[in-house]
C-alpha cells in the first residue's frame, strides 16, 4: 500500500486542524482590547500588557502570530499597528468586535460539541449551556443585547447594503419587516423608499435596540414597532413588500410553511415578500454557505436550503419565487409573490 502524500496536503491538514487556534487567538486580543489600546498610542508589547492587564510573555506570542494573521502590523523597532482587520475589531460602531466575542465564547462552546451534533443532530449549544439558544437569550438580557449587536454587525458588512441596489423599494408605501431585529435591513430600504413607513415586528427584548436604531437612522415618526411573536401575533396587511431576513434558516419546514403562510395571507396581489438567506448547492462553489448550513445546525438545529427547497416552500404557501439576486457575502435575496 503506498503511504505517498500529496504534495501540500500535510499543511493543508494542519491548516485544518489548527484553524481553532486562530479564532481564538483572535478572540483574545479583542477580548483583551489590543487593537483599541493599539490605535490609543500604546505600540510595543511591554506597554501594551501593562495596559491590557496581561501577561508580557503571553501578549508578546500572541502579537507574534497575529502579524502573521494580518491582524496587527510589525515595525524593526518592535511597534505594532492595525491591520484593516484589526480595526475591525476595535470597540466602536460597525466593527466586528462582539461577532468575535460571541463567536469565541457561547458559539466556540457550542462547536466543542459538534460531535454530539453529528451523532444525533441535537445542537451542540443545547449540550453545552443546557437550554436552547432562544431560550438563553430570552433569559440573558446582557447577552441578548450583544446577540443584536452582532446581527447589526454583521448586516453592516455583509449584504444589507446591497438589496437596495439590487431590488428597487422606490415605488412602496409600506415596508414591514418580520422578526427585524436591530432594524438594520427596515432602515436601509426605507433610506432608499423616501414615501414608505415601515413596521417592524419582533420579541419584546428587542425593540428597545430597533428603536434606537430606527430613530438614529430613518426617524422614529416613520415606524412602527410591534412586540409580538412572528408565528402567532397579527401580522400588518397588504404593505407592499415584506421581509424576512436570516429568519427561515432557523427553523424546520413545517414552521417555516406556518410562517409563510401567515404572510401569504395578509398579502394583496400587489405585494411582494424578500427572503434574505444563503443558498446551498452541492459541489465546490461557496464556502460560507455550507459553512453557515452547519454552524446553524451547531447553534440552533437550523439549516440552509438549496433553491430548489425555497421553491418547494413557496408552492406550498401560495407563493412563487419570481427571481433570485445574488448579494455579497454568498447571500442571496429571493422574490416571492403570490403564485397565479
Amino acid at each position: 500500500m503506498s503511504t505517498d502524500i500529496a504534495p501540500g496536503a500535510a499543511r493543508a491538514t494542519l491548516d485544518l486542524v489548527t484553524a481553532a487556534w486562530r479564532t481564538q487567538s483572535v478572540y483574545a486580543a479583542a477580548k483583551l482590547g489590543l487593537p483599541d489600546l493599539i490605535a490609543a498610542g500604546h505600540t510595543a508589547a511591554p506597554d501594551l500588557a501593562r495596559a491590557a492587564g496581561a501577561d508580557e510573555d503571553a501578549v508578546q506570542r500572541l502579537l507574534r502570530l497575529l502579524v502573521r494573521l494580518d491582524v496587527f502590523t510589525w515595525d524593526e523597532d518592535g511597534g505594532y499597528g492595525n491591520t484593516a482587520v484589526g480595526n475591525l475589531l476595535r470597540d466602536r460602531p460597525g466593527s466586528l468586535r462582539d461577532v468575535c466575542l460571541l463567536y469565541g465564547e457561547e458559539f466556540y462552546q457550542a462547536w466543542g460539541h459538534a460531535i454530539e451534533t453529528a451523532r444525533t443532530g441535537k445542537p451542540g449549544f443545547e449540550v453545552a449551556y443546557g437550554q436552547s439558544l432562544v431560550s438563553y437569550l430570552h433569559d440573558d438580557a446582557d447577552a441578548a443585547n450583544r446577540f443584536q449587536r452582532v446581527m447589526q454587525a454583521q448586516a453592516n458588512n455583509f449584504a444589507f447594503d446591497a438589496v437596495p441596489r439590487e431590488i428597487d423599494f422606490s415605488a412602496d408605501r409600506h415596508v414591514v419587516d418580520i422578526a427585524g431585529g436591530s432594524g438594520q435591513l427596515l432602515s436601509t430600504v426605507l433610506a432608499t423608499a423616501p414615501g414608505a413607513r415601515g413596521t417592524l415586528l419582533d420579541l419584546e427584548h428587542t425593540i428597545p435596540i430597533a428603536r434606537a436604531h430606527l430613530e438614529r437612522t430613518v426617524g422614529g415618526d416613520r415606524v412602527g414597532l410591534v412586540a409580538g411573536d412572528m408565528f402567532t401575533s397579527p401580522l400588518p396587511g397588504e404593505a407592499d413588500t415584506y421581509l424576512l431576513s436570516r429568519v427561515l434558516g432557523d427553523w424546520p419546514d413545517d414552521d417555516c410553511v406556518r410562517l409563510l403562510g401567515n404572510v401569504r395571507e395578509v398579502m394583496a396581489k400587489h405585494s411582494r415578500l424578500v427572503v434574505i438567506e444563503m443558498v446551498v448547492q452541492d459541489g465546490h462553489a461557496g464556502l460560507l454557505a455550507p459553512l453557515w448550513d452547519l454552524h446553524l445546525m451547531v447553534v440552533n438545529g437550523g439549516h440552509q436550503r438549496s433553491f430548489g427547497e425555497y421553491t418547494e416552500l413557496a408552492a406550498r404557501t401560495g407563493l412563487a419565487v419570481e427571481r433570485s439576486v445574488r448579494l455579497p457575502m454568498e447571500a442571496t435575496a429571493l422574490v416571492l409573490t403570490p403564485a397565479g
